[in-house]
């Protein structure tokens, strides 16, 4: 069975953006799928599982980030990835 490869563009929604916890909670749900993940803004992309490398994009609210997922649940992956991305969890209460 052959690789699947799928790509989205999504916007950070987060209103501080794509810090340390919301690219905690992504590696998290990365590593849920065998596909490879990506993640590029502009012209760099760098390892979907890897915290600091997400926060290597510097991605403020309002950034729009690529996902790619290679493999055989590719689009899958994109797909969590990205409500992940467009639809933050509520912050939490003090």
């Amino acid at each position: 069975m052959s690789d699947h490869e799928v790509q989205s563009d999504f916007v950070v929604r987060n209103e501080l953006g794509l810090h340390a916890r919301p690219a905690g909670l992504f590696v998290v749900l990365a590593g849920e799928f065998e596909s490879e993940i990506s993640v590029g803004r502009e012209t760099d992309w760098v390892d979907g599982r890897s915290v600091l490398s997400l926060l290597s994009l510097a991605a403020a609210c309002g950034t729009k980030l690529s996902v790619r997922a290679v493999g055989p649940d590719a689009a899958a992956a994109v797909e969590a990835l990205g409500e992940l991305l467009e639809n933050p969890a509520p912050p939490r209460p003090p």
